[in-house]
């Protein structure tokens, strides 16, 4: 048991293995773990961003259709950000207020204060920040953040996620250099998504306080 676990969320590793075994049932494999990986706040370690570019290298080599492959995993992209929404609702601002044994506080928290500060686009950056992913969409849903805006920004930020990992894995996911050196091209892009975030956070900060503050009137 712990063996397929630990094969489990190292997925991404051993994909290979997993599609020798189970064949087509690879894609309701991967389905399933992306669902969870966003639905479910108790599962952020699961493997997202190198597993969707690792399954484009597969289905590169014709073990699996990119077509469908991509379909299945946005399907599954959306629908687990909805759930965690609406599990957000449900649970609502107690969740800041108790500790909760299953949840990552800490975490929690900061994605909130990302949230805060970032708005609606969080929804879209988030798809490729690790952990901050898992509880975006919860965060969304305990702000009670409208269904609507909710949803343009979760199937925009999935498609961008799931069709840019899965293609990049797809063309070149397969070429030596980027199979040797996958770990640093996730940092390499993980930097480039935060990197602009905190240069605009700076530069609004040098703004506020090189700006001149306005005097009170003069009392009588």
């Amino acid at each position: 048991m712990l063996e397929f676990l630990n094969m489990l969320i190292h997925i991404d590793q051993t994909l290979g293995v997993w599609v020798a075994q189970y064949g087509a049932w690879i894609y309701l494999i991967l389905f399933l773990i992306i669902f969870a990986e966003t639905g479910l706040v108790v599962v952020p370690f699961l493997p997202g961003d190198s597993l969707l570019f690792i399954a484009g290298a597969f289905a590169a080599t014709g073990y699996m259709h990119p077509g469908l492959l991509i379909a299945l995993l946005l399907i599954a992209a959306v629908a687990g950000n909805t759930v965690n929404y609406y599990v957000g609702r449900y649970i609502g601002p107690r969740v800041f207020s108790q500790n909760i044994r299953f949840l990552d506080r800490e975490a929690l928290l900061k994605t909130h204060a990302f949230y805060e500060k970032h708005g609606g686009k969080t929804l879209v950056i988030a798809r490729f920040l690790p952990i901050v992913r898992t509880f975006a969409p919860f965060v969304a849903g305990v702000g009670y953040m409208t269904f609507a805006r909710f949803q343009f920004f979760n199937v925009v930020g999935a498609l961008l996620w799931v069709v840019l990992l899965v293609l990049a894995g797809y063309f070149f996911g397969n070429l030596p250099i980027v199979r040797e050196h996958l770990n640093t091209i996730v940092l390499v892009g993980l930097a480039a998504a935060i990197v602009p975030l905190l240069l605009g956070a700076l530069w609004k900060g040098v703004r506020h306080m090189t700006q001149p503050k306005s005097e009170p009137p003069p009392t009588r």
